[in-house]
């Protein structure tokens, strides 16, 4: 597979293709403004990395996304699920997906540069079950989607 050259058709069967967490207690590294846990996960013959980052400052400030490891040893960004902390384009406040598109590769941009508003989580545990769902991932515990907001 060219990593250079991914179409969306190949972006889907990444995303598609059972993963399994091989680090699952891996524990969460302090950093300036937030903290951070990065899991190593295999699925066929790729490796991926799943991550948290949440904000120490605003807890709607969150992301959650998944990379795959290029032959060169380079990440790319298939998924990330993001709180509504920041504004994004016309996304103003809101969780957001971005995911990695063709378009976005060839124009030399982030591979995920486009974001799609979404209702499905609020919280960084409800955007991770979203995520593990979404991308097929398996091997973290108590795991679990938001529970539906009776506001809404």
């Amino acid at each position: 597979m060219n990593f250079d050259l991914l179409s969306d058709e190949d972006i889907a069967r990444l995303i598609a293709l059972p993963k399994r967490v091989s680090n699952p207690s891996v524990r969460w590294q302090d950093k300036p403004g937030h903290k951070q846990r990065n899991f190593k996960a295999e699925g066929g013959d790729h490796s991926f990395e799943l991550y948290l980052r949440q904000s120490t400052h605003n807890s709607e400030d969150f992301s959650c996304g998944l990379k795959v490891i290029k032959p060169d040893g380079q990440p790319l960004t298939l998924l990330r699920y993001n709180g509504g902390g920041h504004i994004h384009g016309e996304i103003v406040f809101s969780c957001h997906i971005h995911r990695a598109t063709q378009r976005a590769i060839e124009a030399g941009k982030k591979a995920e540069s486009h974001a799609e508003s979404t209702q499905n989580y609020r919280t960084l545990d409800g955007a991770l079950a979203c995520l593990l769902e979404d991308a097929a991932v398996s091997g973290l515990l108590h795991v679990v989607h938001d529970a539906p907001d009776l506001f809404d």
